[in-house]
């Protein structure tokens, strides 16, 4: 299958009308400053369903992964899909928890970070590294977090062969075990930087670099090619939209849907990337009502889905008990905007918002988009009062999965069954998660862990609980303006 772009071609040498798989992992910015989208999208409906009703997860996987016929050799699949047995449970790394008779949670932090995006970046690290071997070139990979895709994109590349990583959060604006997680990688392939700013900025930066002719000749000068474990990669989605089907087919083989039953999948969205996941396997063939979209008081998404316009103008950042989803520009809505609208349509919209921080559908837009997605906010306070009630109800989550509670109670206009995509375990914002179950957040992170551990008779994870014992190993903190000099002097 051939990949396209989002934003129509410029003609440019450096940008085929059409590309591999391959090609677009590994330089995934394209014409105009957009990103790479599948041609067309394969069918997976009742019969793939049917046919892989009782397939494990990896197989269920390769399967999809064979639908949108890559081109990487099957032994470097199977390399990529064979990480997901270190996973707590090798034969089952998507857990479906019930929580009451028509709510439910994939539960998709089981991985070595704790965080849904390792169900991506572990393999994605295997794919890229192993291309750049096969290719004998040496890649630079960027990656902006708001505090999941750091330690993610560090885990699965550290010690790489032929890939160095310049990993770049904001200071101040991830918990501090997600700060932990990055802060004290130890391999020469990994620099951390901290920036005085938010998660937009961070973003911002990655795609200019992503995007600069400039930047690419500098590295070129060093013999080093440039990719990135963003979700402007479709190497990271392909991934996130294997296990909203596995989620699915959990439900049949639990026997709480007969297959062909349609259901709701409730997203915590932040950069869009979940969400898309889900959208594409919907528009694949997958029985979905609709995808429901919690957003925390940073509310673009919310505000474009129930009024059909993106406006940031005047708004910033506001800090959250939800941090991943503290972003305002979010990457992935303009794939949807593409295969609702087409790429010049796409084009003009991102380029409003890039120069305005602003565009608007129109009524017939609107109208599509809420096709598909609704969509709501949820405060701090909501926020709290969800993680206390679902946990006197005997399950615990972090803030983020529990603003999902307020799609599902506000979103559907049909009594379907409903799927939250959990999107980090408790662990990783454990003063929130301790305060709202009454468990006392002590004084930090650690403190909070033992206490929460403690009321809710559960373990903490060892490679959780290790990071507080772990040496510093990462200490740069800059100024935006100075990130492109940062990276170049790491190289």
């Amino acid at each position: 299958m051939k990949f396209i772009e989002t934003r129509g071609n410029d003609s440019q040498p450096h940008h085929p009308l059409k590309v591999e798989f391959s090609g677009a992992i590994l330089g995934p910015i394209a014409s105009y400053g957009g990103i790479y989208v599948p041609e067309h999208l394969p069918d997976l409906g009742l019969e793939f369903l049917n046919k892989h009703r009782d397939s494990p997860y990896k197989q269920l996987a390769k399967a999809v992964l064979g639908a949108f016929e890559i081109d990487l050799d099957e032994s470097v699949i199977d390399e990529a899909l064979s990480l997901y047995d270190e996973f707590d449970d090798a034969n089952n790394p998507v857990p479906l928890a019930k929580i009451s008779d028509d709510l439910f949670v994939s539960e998709l932090y089981r991985g070595p970070t704790r965080a849904f995006k390792d169900m991506a970046l572990q393999p994605f690290g295997v794919l890229l590294s192993a291309l750049a071997r096969q290719r004998d070139e040496d890649y630079l990979i960027l990656a902006a977090t708001s505090g999941d895709t750091g330690p993610a994109a560090l885990e699965t590349f550290k010690n790489k062969e032929r890939v160095r990583v310049a990993c770049m959060f904001p200071e101040g604006g991830t918990s501090d075990v997600q700060r932990l997680q990055m802060i004290t990688e130890d391999a020469d392939n990994l620099k951390v930087i901290g920036i005085k700013g938010v998660f937009d900025d961070a973003q911002i930066a990655l795609k200019q670099l992503l995007g600069s002719q400039q930047f690419k000749e500098t590295l070129k000068a060093k013999k080093i090619h440039l990719s990135a474990a963003n979700s402007v990669n479709f190497g990271r989605i392909i991934f996130q939209i294997i296990y909203h089907i596995h989620a699915y087919l959990e439900m049949v083989r639990q026997a709480e849907i007969t297959m062909g039953t349609r259901i709701y999948l409730a997203v915590p969205s932040g950069n869009f990337g979940n969400a898309l996941g889900g959208y594409y396997a919907l528009k694949m063939g997958l029985p979905v009502e609709k995808i429901l979209i919690s957003t925390n008081k940073n509310n673009v998404l919310a505000q474009l889905i129930n009024h059909g316009r993106y406006d940031f103008r005047d708004t910033e950042v506001v800090a959250t008990l939800s941090p991943a989803m503290d972003i305002l520009k979010a990457s992935n809505v303009e794939r949807v905007l593409f295969d609702l609208y087409g790429a010049k349509r796409t084009r003009e919209m991102m380029q409003q918002l890039d120069e305005e921080r602003f565009y608007e559908l129109t009524e017939s837009e609107h109208q599509q988009l809420r096709e598909f997605f609704a969509a709501d906010e949820c405060d701090d306070e909501e926020t709290t009062r969800y993680v206390r009630n679902c946990f006197e109800q005997g399950y615990l989550m972090d803030p983020h999965t529990a603003t999902c509670i307020k799609v599902y109670d506000s979103c559907r206009s049909k009594p379907l069954k409903t799927v939250i995509t959990s999107t980090a375990e408790w662990t990783k914002f454990s003063m929130t998660t301790a305060e709202a179950i009454g468990a006392d957040g002590g004084d930090g992170d650690l403190q909070a862990l033992k206490n929460i551990s403690a009321k809710a008779e559960i373990d903490i994870p060892e490679q959780i609980e290790a990071l507080f014992k772990k040496p510093i190993i990462h200490k740069t903190l800059i100024n935006k303006e100075d990130i492109e000099k940062t990276i170049i002097s790491f190289l």
